[in-house]
């Protein structure tokens, strides 16, 4: 990942392009719109988990809401996304290098927490990826405060297999609409996007 975003950031400083957006702007536009249709007040703490390019912060922080934080394990992502919040004036976004399956002692409390295909790389480790997927669901566990949402965009995993992952600490709140296609008579979605609650 570290070589990802060392490019994505020589790309930025030649060109001013913040890179791939993980999902599309759609992913982005339903996770905000959630937010809004739910009446989350625009001063919840928000963590995006993963938040590579940061491009997600933004556009909260242009949407109104103001307490937020973006944590990724990549030095080369948190310099990319400093630049990208730089370039758009958004000072009140916090930025973090921090591995979320070992997370420091201050990164709990939150009200939101956001993953847009972090929970799916954990889950691609060669190296124990289930021993890694459940230190995830602790790590959300203590992260999020109980009665706090977490917002999960995945191409990896079935709207079942995300209610199974999560099952111990959390409950289904919502499924949000994701583009469908159609293969061989059965239809199907490439992304899943719910919402679950901390118990």
């Amino acid at each position: 990942w570290d070589a990802a975003y060392e490019r994505e950031l020589q790309t930025f400083e030649d060109i001013g392009d913040a890179g791939e957006i993980w999902f599309g702007e759609e992913s982005m536009v339903r996770i905000i719109r959630w937010l809004e249709r739910h009446e989350v007040p625009l001063d919840s703490s928000v963590l995006d988990i993963g938040t590579g390019n940061g491009v997600l912060l933004v556009e909260l922080a242009k949407s109104g809401y103001m307490n937020l934080t973006g944590i990724d394990y990549s030095p080369s992502a948190i310099q990319l996304s400093e630049k990208v919040r730089e370039k758009e004036g958004m000072s009140n976004i916090k930025l973090k290098v921090e591995d979320f399956l070992s997370p420091s002692a201050e990164l709990s409390g939150f009200d939101i927490c956001i993953d847009k295909g972090t929970f799916d790389a954990v889950s691609l480790d060669p190296d124990d990826a289930a021993a890694k997927r459940q230190q995830y669901v602790s790590s959300l566990g203590r992260a999020l405060k109980p009665g706090g949402f977490f917002l999960i965009t995945s191409c990896n995993w079935t709207k079942e297999e995300l209610l199974n992952e999560f099952r111990e600490g959390f409950e289904i709140l919502e499924e949000l609409p994701t583009p469908k296609f159609c293969f061989g008579g059965r239809i199907g979605n490439s992304v899943t996007a719910l919402v679950f609650q901390r118990k």
